[in-house]
């Protein structure tokens, strides 16, 4: 194994480490009548981050049946957790005010740093793309605990309860993302390439322009990711019916990306931007944060339209 992947696997273990305690929090719980669903849910997704790479493959696949079993049969709830007193909060919250998201833009500052020198210092062609994530996320918890100086503990702590109130949600971006790549290796984007060319007219830019930037929003809500709804409807839209057609490849690629954002806004697929949201603010409504967002998203999806058809031509 190369030094990446050394430092990859790092980064996954603590990450299912943090499922482990997910599982034993469940395991606690003696009010909870489904804690050892619950619990055997959070111990099976560890196994796959932490032994994944080294066992067969067969058993990482029968692990996530029974996860996704566990989750059909509803078995997997919320536990038990210990939250602050909101007299407690409201303190901390005056106390720090805006100082709070500091943490936060270390982890995008580290990650955009590191990114960039691992991909143009040699010396560091360890630091990949997710390991700059990784290694972001580790300076942003040193950072958070200076900051507040609370007790090196509450990392694990709060780190488990805030999975336990994300759920099984959490990974849906994980799954989705490996359902765009089974898609696109079953040849979707070509099947979609022809029934489109029955309803384009020839030649017609402007509806082949409206149509890739609908197919890229409609395919994004379908799966919750982006990227994956990028590779189908490219393979499908752009390169036939965009790009074949003299459209600028880099503009087709920009715009297609961000028109697919504008399905991110609208759908609980992507659980991480919408759903995740609404549950830790604990609003009336799940689906509150897409409500609000859908007007926004049909105007800028209508303006993606226009500028692919004005820029990429």
């Amino acid at each position: 194994m190369t030094a990446a992947q050394i430092l990859g696997e790092v980064f996954y273990t603590i990450i299912g480490l943090v499922f482990v305690l997910v599982g034993v929090k469940a395991l606690k719980d003696d009010g909870c009548s489904k804690k050892i669903t619950t619990a055997a849910f959070w111990f099976l997704l560890a196994f796959t981050f932490i032994c994944g790479p080294w066992v067969p493959k067969w058993l990482v696949g029968a692990a996530i049946v029974i996860m996704a079993v566990l989750t059909a049969i509803g078995g997997v709830v919320q536990t038990k957790n210990d939250v602050p007193d909101p007299k407690e909060v409201r303190a901390n919250a005056d106390k720090f005010g805006y100082k709070i998201f500091i943490p936060a833009g270390c982890i995008a500052l580290v990650a955009v740093v590191g990114a960039t020198i691992g991909s143009k210092v040699p010396a560091f062609s360890w630091l990949t793309a997710n390991n700059a994530i990784g290694l972001s996320g580790m300076v942003a918890l040193c950072v958070a605990i200076l900051l507040t100086k609370c007790a090196p503990k509450y990392a694990a702590v709060d780190g488990a309860r805030l999975m336990d109130n994300v759920n099984t949600t959490g990974i849906l971006p994980q799954l989705l993302s490996a359902l765009g790549a089974l898609f696109t290796a079953a040849g979707v984007g070509e099947a979609i390439s022809y029934y489109v060319s029955m309803i384009v007219p020839e030649n017609n830019i402007l509806i082949a322009c409206f149509v890739y930037c609908l197919g890229m929003a409609l395919f994004t809500m379908i799966m919750g990711n982006g990227f994956a709804a990028f590779s189908v409807i490219m393979v499908g839209v752009g390169v036939p019916f965009l790009i074949n057609n003299g459209a600028n490849p880099i503009v087709v690629g920009a715009l297609g990306l961000t028109a697919a954002y504008c399905g991110t806004l609208c759908t609980p697929m992507a659980a991480n931007f919408n759903i995740v949201p609404a549950a830790l603010l604990e609003t009336k409504n799940k689906y509150s944060v897409i409500k609000s967002q859908i007007p926004f998203a049909i105007a800028m999806l209508l303006i993606h339209v226009v500028l692919l058809y004005t820029l990429a031509f």
